[in-house]
């Protein structure tokens, strides 16, 4: 079922997202600036869908448009770097929608306004941000909450915004204070399943809110650490060096299918380019035979603290 309500003005990846849907995950904006970046809004996209698709698509990218369709939920739209077009599909489900709105549209979003979305999490470390990347299931998000256990405050989950400042240094742009962790991660770090709301029903993920421990500031990015997994029952780290830095990069932005498509290779490796002997570049292979994150994230620290 739809939640309809007027207009309302929320704040993720620094941007002033003005929706017609209810976005519960997102602070709401309380002084709004006269002029919006993003607007989420219901439209109706069946007809523009059925001339687009081809046989066997689910997603049409083309320069400045995304547009793809989820089954007993809905059709988006993304467009120019400033909308977002939802069109229900019987069966819609406001959980499911809110999932795709916050995660590949806002991607979709960021890519189509040149900004780089890298996969994973980011941590506050010592007035830096620090990011997590890896395949689905790596334990992005799982590490990044043993950090926060550990008392430092979360950037951002999921997709790790970056752009260039004026003096080109790299930089996170917060998304919103909400992690989602698998039913495993919370019983290993002891959290009460029944404190928090399942991503979708009959799902085994959470929705667990961060909200004082979130950093709201955009922070100098310093590092990113590739997460691995292996059967090996020891963890390791390697630096991450030459070409491979740039293979680290596109492997793990967010949605990286988009970036051909839309004619924005050259666009993808220069920033990178820009940026990448900038920072630190690890890989960290975790034992798939245990719980390592408390492990992990020592390791991080103390790695981080010997190259400073």
């Amino acid at each position: 079922m739809l939640s309809t309500l007027k207009k309302v003005v929320y704040k993720a990846f620094g941007l002033q997202v003005i929706s017609e849907i209810h976005l519960p995950e997102l602070p709401q904006m309380i002084e709004p600036k006269n002029l919006n970046d993003v607007e989420i809004t219901i439209g109706d996209l069946t007809l523009e869908w059925a001339k687009l698709v081809t046989q066997n698509e689910d997603i049409i990218v083309k320069e400045n448009v995304v547009m793809f369709q989820i089954p007993s939920t809905a059709i988006f739209s993304i467009q120019e770097g400033n909308k977002i077009i939802v069109s229900p599909l019987a069966g819609f489900s406001e959980d499911a929608a809110r999932l795709y709105l916050l995660g590949t549209c806002m991607g979709a979003i960021l890519i189509q306004r040149k900004i780089l979305p890298l996969h994973g999490s980011a941590i506050v470390i010592n007035g830096k941000s620090y990011g997590f990347v890896g395949e689905s299931g790596a334990g992005k998000s799982t590490l990044a909450s043993a950090f926060i256990n550990s008392g430092y405050h979360l950037l951002t989950d999921d997709v790790i915004a970056i752009s260039l400042s004026k003096d080109g240094i790299p930089v996170v742009t917060p998304s919103y204070p909400q992690q989602k962790l698998w039913q495993e991660s919370l019983n290993e770090f002891g959290m009460e399943i029944h404190q928090y709301r399942p991503l979708l029903e009959r799902e085994t993920k959470y929705a667990v809110p961060v909200a004082s421990h979130f950093t709201a500031e955009s922070i100098p990015l310093a590092g990113i650490f590739e997460l691995v997994k292996t059967k090996n029952e020891e963890i390791e780290i390697h630096p991450i060096q030459g070409l491979e830095r740039f293979r680290t990069l596109f492997s793990h932005t967010y949605r990286n299918f988009m970036i051909a498509p839309a004619g924005l290779m050259e666009w993808h490796f220069t920033t990178s380019a820009s940026f990448v002997n900038k920072i630190e570049l690890f890989q960290l292979c975790r034992p798939v035979s245990r719980f390592t994150a408390h492990e992990l994230s020592a390791l991080i620290v103390k790695t981080i603290q010997k190259g400073e």
